[in-house]
C-alpha cells in the first residue's frame, strides 16, 4: 500500500514578524484544518494511500491520526523536542516509509525536510513566514495530487521539480563548516543571531540564491528584481549589497513580510553550478532561508549553489495529467 507522510511544523508562520512587520498569522487551528483537508484529498484516488504523520508538540499530527476515518493512519514512534529536529527525524523515516510527503511550514520547514527525505517527492503548503518555497494551496488538492503521486497514478519523474539548494563553505576559528539553505543563504552584518528572523534589510552584507523572482520575499525577491530565475534552472545568483545612496543599482524590493524598502545592489552576477561568491566577514551571521542561523568571526565563506536538491511536487502538472489520463472519471 502506498503512503504519505505529514510533518505539520506548529511554530511555523508564528515568529517575531508578526509584530514588526505585517507577516500573517498561521495558528494551530489553521494548520489543523488545513491537515484535515489534506486527509480528504487523499480520499481522490481510489485506492487511498496511508498516512503516516510526525507527531509534534501542539498535538496536531496526533489529533488529525485519531480522527482518521476514511484512511488508515498512523504516528511516527519519535520524541518530540519542539525544535526543527523533529522534522528532520521525521524527513529520514519518510525516506524510508513514504512514497510522497505533504509538509505544512514555510522555507525553514521545508530545509529541515529536504536535509533528510531524500528522493521523495514532497508536496508543499505555505503556512510559514518566509514561503518562497511552499505554495499557497488549499490542503485538499494538496492531498489529492500527493495521493496521486504515491500511488503511482501519474509519473513522478512528470510531475516533479528538482530544486537547487545553495551551500556555505565556512572556514574560521572553529575550522570548516558547511552550512546549506534551500532557496537562500545571506551574509549578514549582525554580531550575534538574536531573534532568528531576518528584520532589518539594512543587515544584508549579500549572498546567494538558487531562485529569484520580484514576487518573492527576502533575498531571492531582491535577485529577482533583476531577472528571475526557475527552482530548477542551471546555477544561482549572487548578490552583494550596500547602502542605497552608495550603490550603482537600487530596487525596490520587498526585503522581510510587510516592508518593502530601497536596496542598494553593488554586485549581481549569475552563477554557474558549482561556482562560488567569496565573502571576509570579520564578524557576521549566516542566514538561510530568512532565518539567521550562525554566528562566524574572522571568517572566509564561499557561497555557491549547487544542482543536489529536493523534488517538489508541482501541482499543475499533476492535475493536468491525471484529467488527460481520465483518473476522476468514474
Amino acid at each position: 500500500m502506498a503512503t504519505v507522510g505529514l510533518v505539520v511544523n506548529p511554530s511555523a508562520g508564528r515568529d517575531i514578524r508578526r509584530l514588526t512587520g505585517g507577516a500573517t498569522v498561521s495558528d494551530r487551528y489553521a494548520k489543523l484544518q488545513t491537515a484535515r483537508c489534506v486527509l480528504a484529498g487523499m480520499t481522490t484516488v481510489p485506492s487511498t494511500p496511508d498516512l503516516l504523520a510526525m507527531p509534534d508538540k501542539a498535538n496536531i499530527g496526533q489529533e488529525v491520526v485519531e480522527e482518521a476515518e476514511d484512511v488508515d493512519g498512523e504516528l511516527l514512534d519519535q520524541p518530540v523536542t519542539g525544535s526543527g529536529e523533529d522534522t528532520r527525524t521525521a524527513a529520514a523515516a519518510f525516506a524510508e516509509r513514504a512514497d510522497c510527503v505533504v509538509v505544512l511550514g514555510g522555507d525553514g520547514t521545508n530545509r529541515d525536510v529536504a536535509a533528510a527525505v531524500g528522493d521523495v517527492p514532497v508536496a508543499s503548503i505555505s503556512t510559514g513566514t518566509n514561503n518562497v518555497v511552499p505554495t499557497a494551496i488549499d490542503g485538499t488538492p494538496a492531498g489529492a495530487a500527493a495521493a496521486l503521486v504515491a500511488a503511482g497514478a501519474v509519473p513522478s519523474d512528470a510531475v516533479t521539480v528538482r530544486h537547487r539548494t545553495v551551500v556555505a563553505s565556512v572556514d574560521d576559528n572553529g575550522g570548516r563548516r558547511e552550512f546549506v539553505g534551500l532557496a537562500t543563504l545571506s551574509v549578514l552584518d549582525r554580531p550575534f543571531v538574536g531573534t532568528r528572523a531576518v528584520l532589518d534589510p539594512g543587515d544584508f552584507v549579500g549572498g546567494v540564491v538558487s531562485r529569484a523572482s520580484p514576487g518573492d520575499v527576502g533575498l531571492s525577491g531582491i535577485a529577482g528584481t533583476l531577472g528571475a530565475v526557475a527552482p530548477d534552472d542551471p546555477g544561482g545568483v549572487g548578490l552583494r549589497l550596500g547602502p542605497a545612496e552608495d550603490a550603482p543599482t537600487v530596487v525596490r524590493a520587498m526585503s522581510t513580510p510587510g516592508v518593502v524598502g530601497r536596496i542598494g545592489v553593488t554586485d549581481h552576477r549569475r552563477l554557474d553550478d558549482g561556482e562560488a561568491v567569496v565573502f571576509d566577514v570579520p564578524e557576521g551571521v549566516l542566514s538561510a532561508d530568512g532565518e539567521r542561523e550562525l554566528e562566524v568571526r574572522d571568517a572566509r565563506v564561499e557561497v555557491r549553489a549547487r544542482a543536489e536538491g529536493p523534488r517538489f511536487v508541482d501541482f499543475p502538472s499533476v492535475f493536468d495529467r491525471a484529467a488527460a489520463e481520465g483518473l476522476f472519471v468514474e
